[in-house]
């Protein structure tokens, strides 16, 4: 089984910043794309940062859009968070994930189907970010 473990997380005042990293073995190579969600306690799971493997192709949630940049790491296998002017509304838990199954479930624009949970197949167990006023 394929692990990814994601570090980084911690605690930081706002308008810090934070780099995220996931350990991915094999899957910036094998993977359809990669991305970023954050889960906030009583929300539901977000994508924030996405990033087809192949393409470079990369997509950033609007709230997050200037601030958070994902980029991989082919040589050593590794997805990368970097988040900046980081606010408070930025507390979550962290998760790295990958498609690695080749077909999509529904048939969305790019850049929507990039956030869909659902359309991941491989999870880290999260890290936890809290930003404080």
């Amino acid at each position: 089984q394929v692990q990814m473990v994601e570090s980084g997380g911690g605690s930081v005042q706002a308008g810090g910043s934070l780099r995220l990293s996931c350990a991915a073995s094999g899957l910036t190579h094998s993977s359809v794309c990669m991305a970023w969600f954050r889960q906030a306690p009583g929300k539901e799971r977000e994508g924030v940062a996405g990033i087809f493997t192949k393409s470079g192709r990369t997509y950033y949630a609007d709230s997050v859009k200037g601030r958070f940049t994902i980029s991989q790491d082919n040589a050593k296998n590794i997805l990368l968070l970097q988040m900046t002017s980081l606010t408070t509304e930025d507390t979550a838990t962290y998760y790295c994930a990958a498609k690695v199954g080749g077909a999509w479930r529904e048939i969305l624009p790019e850049h929507v189907r990039i956030f869909k949970v659902a359309e991941y197949d491989r999870w880290g167990q999260g890290t936890q970010v809290t930003v404080s006023s």
